[in-house]
């Protein structure tokens, strides 16, 4: 999984985050807070789960299927890209 290790760093940081943000919802749930704060702040690690797994398909799919930017075919460039794009559309 050489492309995690590249990456290593900013994929850290997303996974430090995504703590923060679940730290933030076991708190306000002690604290006994509104529950259109407890929403939010679980809407806010949804997304940041989501934004997370965009990153590990795109590499995936870059460094363990096709590269877009490197392939010689050009449908096949085409489609990675497509399902790259696809992956991104739906999990924002």
């Amino acid at each position: 999984m050489a492309h995690t290790t590249q990456g290593k760093t900013k994929l850290l940081n997303r996974v430090r985050r995504l703590r923060g943000q679940i730290e933030a919802v076991e708190r306000a749930l002690e604290e006994e807070k509104d529950c259109g704060q407890i929403l939010h702040l679980v809407a806010a690690v949804r997304g940041a789960t989501n934004g997370l797994m965009v990153e590990l398909l795109e590499d995936h799919i870059r460094f363990h299927v096709v590269d877009p930017h490197h392939e010689t075919d050009p449908g096949k460039a085409k489609g990675a890209a497509d399902l790259i794009e696809a992956i991104r559309g739906y999990l924002k």
